[in-house]
């Protein structure tokens, strides 16, 4: 039930930032959860409820901390718990919402928070009886817990309400519903404990709740009926000292529905509860032996009732007369059962039989002999013993496998056997062999395979050793065989079938054979089967697909694949067969896949899918319209899917091939049309080539002319791809990198790669400059392809300059520029200016420091990275020691002059520069104007 949400303006504690803070993570969380999709699946709900019951019970906990809380505040905690409640009851509420077991308890969480933060809010002023709101919220949390088992938090939840109610005046409980929660309050508590073990607590909890009747009807019968559960729960266990506890567990129950009704109430169900309570009552003096409190018990109950008694009272009767020793009684209620339409057979039934082991030695020899006495006193033919065998099985029931017992004692007798000897009584005989076998089917049904064995021996007894009767015997052996398949006797089960093939060797046989080496986990002799199986005469196809499906119930994933692969070899063009080739390729590449380890199979036959489509047709292989579109999109979406997985697993090899054949399945055209799968198959060919040049690095091997062509033309139609993307439509102005920021540049660096090994450096430098002016560029992405352009034995000077610089542009003219990426560009930039410039264009390297410099004015101090800042002052001032040697002094005093000034902005260099600025003094002093070439500046390393 949703509870309503109190109307109030939003309290804020606006003296305590504390809580502020606090109320706006817990509101968030619980905005979260409002906004929780119950559509979702069941692992994404899971997570984001784990997720949020931890967020909230975090915040929880440090609130509690800043207790107490002004009026305003509490009313604000108010509402934000009324508010959480109301979504975890929206969430069980939706159709679509299933939790599983982790979700149940993360929502009982949920629901324990709420409860926490309404008892946390305490008294509300203009709030009525919030102690029993907040009893309210935790009653119901701990039934959720309760019915969670775990039964300590649900204890829990009772006692926090039991805490608040106990500080309750009298007057406050006044309404039926205030009083009601009192008593399902103590009665839950009181469930716990017992589920618990602590079964003083529970009881004690039951004496306790005597006083929260109220006089009402209602809570009379709702602690009488749970007086009398536990009574039947002790029932259960069926020993003298629980019989004991039993019986006054109920004898409370039903004095409760005694004061009840003496009340005034005129309940129908306290009546109803007494009737139950004196039948059960009645049951636990027939468990002790104490037959003459059953009688009386049984009479109360035919006096209240009249004509309308329970079907139960007969059979408690016949049971209690028959353990007094008064047979005539019990003969008396039995006829009367008889007479009586209202009594179930299955009552009759019992009762019968309840007579029979009284009146007889003891059980189903008891019940045998008399039935072979009737037949010995009727002189019964072979048709008659039919008819009664038939009589004595039945059709199902109850007591169905205590009369097949009887049965298969009366039918194996030797003097029924004697019946049916000689071909007078053929006909007799299958009859009487249907009615067995029918009987053995139903228990096999039902899967009581002990007794189906049994009656189907029995049934064999009817069957003549001759040739007529060979194919009906090998059957029996096979049945047989089923049975003890169903009780796990492997070796009983081979024996009968290897009889069973002796008498009528055919695919059924075979088939039972291959079942019996799964089940013992013999693989090797299950393949072997499955060679041997196709060579049966009556050998079908639909074999091959039941054993994979047997091999996949057994957790036999290699049986499975062995018995599908056969299956294939069996396709022909033109031959009918029940399965669809695309539908054995599938089930082959599900089954693989359920176990690492098995990419290279699973490729195997994704590629023979491929093929096949291309040799046979689309059409025909997938399927037309519809169906073709779902095989073949199972097969693009798997490639890729596999593609993904092994590239996480850094096994880029096998994931380029499951990328190409994805883009290859996503092109096949159904009916004549391909689908716009233009992004999928993009991205698919341009991860193809990312993972081929992942692989390269990896395995330290260059790729070959072929492999690095065959990666250009996989680029070349992802190019094509991007360019219609981009261009050809009108839904976004770039629709590819609206849907993977990331994809575009990955594309430009294979791409880049690939010309660069071409030795291609105009289209090196047109592609980076196409991506540097695209939506999808990103600095970092930039700083990547600058970086990498910058080294190795495929450096283009001119590209890494140009990606740097747009990076350095992109990076500066942000609001909150990153300094530590601008400090690694400068120095990457003077680098490559350094090695490409330097000993022609001194200047573009002066140039370079000077722009540091620059970016460095009007920083606070810190904010340019202190360690690169040092790095630029020390090789500037170091630069200088070349033109000093030289004799170039103006050249000297530039690069000094820029390595003092860049100490400047630098915190922590102040000896440098007090060393610099020493240095540059003397050097005017002695060397201004001279060409003493001998004195130059002290390098800093």
């Amino acid at each position: 039930m949703r509870i309503a949400e109190i109307s109030s303006p939003v309290a804020t504690q606006k003296d305590s930032s504390p809580h502020q803070l606090l109320l706006s993570q817990i509101e968030s969380s619980i905005k979260q959860l409002e906004q929780l999709s119950p559509s979702a699946s069941q692992d994404d709900n899971s997570s984001s409820l784990r997720t949020l019951s931890s967020d909230l019970r975090r915040s929880l906990a440090q609130l509690t901390l800043l207790a107490p809380f002004n009026n305003d505040l509490k009313l604000h905690l108010w509402k934000l718990s009324f508010r959480l409640w109301n979504a975890c009851v929206d969430l069980s509420n939706a159709a679509s919402f299933r939790r599983s077991s982790a979700s149940a308890e993360h929502h009982a969480e949920l629901r324990h928070v709420s409860a926490a933060i309404l008892a946390l809010a305490g008294n509300v002023p203009g709030v009525p009886s919030p102690a029993l709101k907040a009893a309210a919220f935790y009653h119901k949390t701990g039934l959720l817990w309760h019915d969670l088992r775990r039964l300590d938090l649900a204890s829990a939840c009772f006692v926090s309400a039991t805490d608040l109610v106990s500080e309750l005046h009298p007057g406050d409980v006044s309404g039926a519903g205030e009083r009601k929660l009192l008593l399902d309050l103590n009665l839950a508590r009181s469930r716990t404990a017992w589920e618990s073990s602590d079964r003083n607590l529970a009881l004690a909890l039951l004496n306790r709740s005597k006083s929260l009747l109220f006089g009402s009807a209602q809570h009379y019968w709702a602690l009488a009926n749970q007086y009398l559960a536990f009574g039947k729960g002790l029932v259960s266990k069926d020993d003298q000292s629980s019989n004991s506890e039993a019986l006054k567990l109920m004898n409370e129950a039903l004095d409760l529905c005694e004061k009840g009704l003496g009340a005034g109430s005129s309940a129908a169900d306290l009546r109803e509860l007494r009737a139950k309570t004196l039948r059960f009552i009645s049951a636990v003096h027939l468990q002790k032996g104490e037959y003459e409190s059953v009688i009386k018990c049984v009479r109360v109950l035919r006096d209240q009732s009249g004509d309308h008694c329970h079907p139960s009272l007969p059979v408690l009767a016949v049971k209690a007369w028959l353990g007094l020793g008064r047979y005539g009684e019990a003969e008396k209620e039995l006829r009367g059962m008889a007479v009586n339409k209202g009594v179930p057979q299955d009552i009759w039934m019992s009762a019968v039989e309840a007579y029979f082991q009284a009146t007889g030695t003891a059980g189903s020899e008891t019940a045998k002999d008399v039935f072979l006495g009737l037949l010995a006193r009727c002189h019964i033919s072979a048709g008659a013993a039919v008819r009664l065998a038939h009589r004595v099985v039945g059709e199902g029931g109850s007591d169905s496998k205590v009369r097949a017992k009887v049965a298969a004692e009366l039918v194996s007798d030797e003097r029924v056997v004697a019946l049916f000897a000689g071909e007078a009584a053929a006909k007799e005989r299958m009859s009487m062999h249907a009615v067995l076998w029918n009987c053995a089917a139903d228990f096999f049904r039902s899967k009581d395979y002990g007794t189906s064995a049994e009656m189907f021996e029995k049934s064999m007894l009817y069957i003549p050793y001759d040739i007529e009767s060979k194919i009906l015997r090998a059957k029996g052996f096979r049945v047989l065989c089923l049975c003890h398949l169903g009780l796990s006797q492997l070796d009983r089960a081979q024996e009968y079938i290897n009889e069973a093939e002796k008498l009528e060797p055919n695919i059924a046989s075979a088939f039972l054979k291959f079942k019996i080496y799964l089940q013992k986990n013999d693989h090797s002799d299950a393949i072997t089967q499955i060679q041997a199986m196709t060579t049966c005469l009556d050998f079908s196809t639909d074999f091959l697909s039941l054993s994979a499906h047997e091999a996949v119930a057994c957790h036999a994933l290699p049986v499975a694949v062995a018995a599908l692969s056969n299956l294939l070899n069996f396709y022909a063009p033109g031959k009918s067969m029940p399965t669809t080739e695309i539908v054995v390729l599938r089930t082959l590449v599900t089954i693989l896949s359920e176990e690492p380890g098995n990419e290279l199979e699973v490729l195997k036959f994704i590629k023979r899918a491929h093929n096949r489509g291309s040799e046979l047709g689309p059409d025909l292989f997938f399927g037309k319209e519809e169906v073709g579109r779902r095989e073949r999109n199972w097969f693009a979406v798997t490639s890729w899917n596999l593609g993904t997985k092994t590239g996480k697993l850094n096994n880029y090899e096998l994931c380029a091939e499951f990328l190409r054949l994805a883009s290859e399945f996503y092109c096949i055209p159904i009916d004549g049309q391909v689908e716009e799968n233009n992004v999928m198959v993009c991205k698919s060919l341009i991860l193809t080539v990312s993972a081929m040049i992942a692989s390269e690095n990896q395995r330290k091997a260059t790729l070959s002319d072929s492999e690095v062509k065959q990666a250009i033309e996989l680029l070349d139609r992802a190019g094509k791809i991007l360019k219609s993307i981009s261009t050809g439509t009108q839904l976004h102005d770039d629709q590819i990198t609206t849907l993977e920021p990331d994809l575009f540049f990955i594309y430009t660096f294979s791409a880049y790669d690939m010309q660069g090994r071409l030795n291609d450096s105009a289209a090196q430098q047109l592609l980076v400059k196409s991506f540097a002016s695209s939506k999808a560029c990103n600095p970092k992405h930039l700083l990547q392809i600058g970086f990498n352009a910058s080294q190795g034995p495929q450096s283009n000077h001119e590209v890494a300059t140009f990606a740097l610089n747009e990076c350095l542009s992109t990076f500066l003219s942000s609001p909150s520029p990153d300094y530590q990426n601008i400090a690694l560009i400068v120095r990457k930039l003077i680098a490559v200016t350094s090695i490409h410039k330097g000993d022609t264009d001194d200047d573009a390297v002066y140039g370079m420091y000077k722009q540091a410099y620059q970016i460095m004015v009007g920083l606070k101090e810190g904010e340019y990275p202190t360690e690169e800042g040092k790095w630029l002052a020390m090789t500037a001032w170091n630069r200088a020691a070349l033109p000093v040697r030289m004799g170039q002094i103006e050249t000297a005093e530039k690069w000094m002059n820029v390595g003092l000034e860049l100490t400047k902005r630098i915190p922590g260099m102040e000896t440098y520069r007090a060393c610099m600025e020493d240095f540059v003094d003397g050097f005017k002093k002695k060397f201004h104007g001279q060409n003493d070439i001998e004195s130059r500046p002290q390098q800093i390393i």
